[in-house]
């Protein structure tokens, strides 16, 4: 009986293991529109954090709609490395 009750809880382990690693995967090659995303959304993004969220939000406030991709390195704190990361998942 133990023997069975270890490999169920390995199973639903691996599974469990599973569903994780494809949930993340999802969220690193999902699309992320700067135009309209919130900051949740945009924390999404390599090397975004609440901080830098919150500042595009406010520049396309302030600015308007981003009308390239890479005009998201105009905000104050996204350079080229965080650009470079994500430039592949930004669209406008």
């Amino acid at each position: 009986m133990a023997k069975i009750q270890k490999q169920v809880i390995y199973v639903l382990f691996l599974t469990m293991a599973i569903f994780v690693a494809s949930t993340c995967y999802a969220n690193a090659t999902e699309k992320v529109n700067i135009n309209t995303a919130s900051i949740e959304q945009l924390m999404q993004l390599d090397r975004v954090g609440a901080k830098y969220a919150k500042r595009i939000v406010e520049y396309r406030e302030e600015k308007g709609d981003f009308q390239k991709p890479e005009e998201i390195m105009n905000v104050k704190g996204i350079g080229k490395k965080t650009w470079e990361a994500n430039k592949d998942r930004i669209v406008i």
